[in-house]
């Protein structure tokens, strides 16, 4: 599609593929960061889940790279295993989500327990269980804008074809073809599944959306590797790496559906039922000396000082009695 960089400064050159795939990334923990606001997550559960997670994001793309090599060396043992900068999406899932299931462990259950240091201890009103349904969502946006990178830079892609469907793009093996722009209905799905999985956490409250994801995304993927015609190395005879780990991926996200049911729910901490742990913000108040009431909070009784009441007090916005004034010796003391 765009076979050089999209626009340079100096030396440094910005191509699509690395934009969307940065913006993806970016606009996942934006998503994940709100909605964990949203949830009543406090800032120690935020920040504790985003740290580990975007170190889970770093170490899946190395191993995205890693497994790459690695179904290259398998196809082909007198290539040396060389990190070439191709990625594999799920062998960097694989590597992401590992990682970050050991390191979430070795905190909560090894380190915060024992430390005697503040910033180390667990205070978190959230577990990853309650994190769990939506962080799938956040993976799906970055997958999406990851494979709209993939359209532009050609890779890949589908089979050849004449058909109206078929898209043209700079290709590896066919260099300038008509393909089936598999990349591109990826990103379509991806979309729809997030949309899917929002609908389902955020109006039906649903707590099984990363076994949803597993099975979805799954099924799709060892369908979609029917037409892909972007070589990516053999694996295990008929099977492409791809269809593999897909199958591997089904089975994971049924068993996640029990997993979540009889074991995970157990430690869920439910923040959004707790108290608020952020404080409203004041309501505006008008210029007659009303007070706004926020939906479902108390009454705010603010002091305001209108501009033609001659600098007398007005509590609550409420008018004084008529024939009653306020002495400067009865005005409360400010302490503010």
């Amino acid at each position: 599609m765009i076979d050089g960089p999209l626009f340079s400064i100096g030396k440094l050159h910005f191509y699509p593929y690395g934009m969307c795939m940065a913006l993806g990334i970016i606009l996942c923990f934006v998503f994940l960061m709100y909605t964990f606001t949203k949830r009543n997550f406090n800032d120690e559960a935020v920040d504790k889940i985003l740290i580990i997670g975007i170190g889970a994001t770093a170490f899946g793309i190395f191993m995205a790279m890693v497994f790459q090599a690695l179904y290259d060396y398998i196809e082909d043992p007198s290539q040396k295993f060389s990190l070439g900068g191709s990625m594999t999406f799920q062998g960097g899932l694989i590597g992401g989500v590992v990682s970050f299931l050991i390191v979430w462990n070795l905190y909560v259950f090894v380190i915060a327990p024992r430390t005697k240091i503040k910033i180390l201890q667990n205070n978190m009103n959230a577990s990853i269980s309650d994190a769990l349904p939506i962080i799938p969502i956040g993976i799906t946006i970055a997958h999406a804008f990851g494979r709209l990178g993939c359209t532009f830079a050609g890779c890949c892609h589908g089979a050849e074809t004449d058909a109206w469907y078929g898209i043209w793009m700079y290709t590896a093996e066919f260099g300038h073809a008509k393909v089936v722009p598999t990349q591109l209905y990826e990103c379509i799905f991806l979309f729809a599944l997030g949309g899917v999985m929002a609908l389902l956490l955020f109006k039906f409250k649903f707590k099984y959306n990363f076994g949803l994801y597993a099975v979805a995304y799954g099924v799709w993927r060892f369908i979609i590797e029917f037409v892909r015609d972007d070589h990516r190395g053999s694996f295990l005879g008929v099977l492409t790496p791809s269809q593999f780990w897909s199958i591997i991926m089904v089975i994971l996200g049924i068993g996640y559906f029990f997993l979540a049911k009889y074991l995970l729910s157990r430690f869920e901490k439910h923040p959004e039922m707790q108290a608020p742990v952020r404080q409203p913000k004041k309501k505006k108040v008008a210029a007659e000396g009303g007070v706004s009431e926020g939906q479902g909070e108390p009454l705010e009784i603010i002091e305001v000082l209108p501009e033609d009441n001659g600098g007398e007090n007005v509590s609550g916005g409420e008018e004084a009695p008529a024939g009653t004034e306020n002495s400067q010796e009865n005005q409360p003391e400010d302490k503010e």
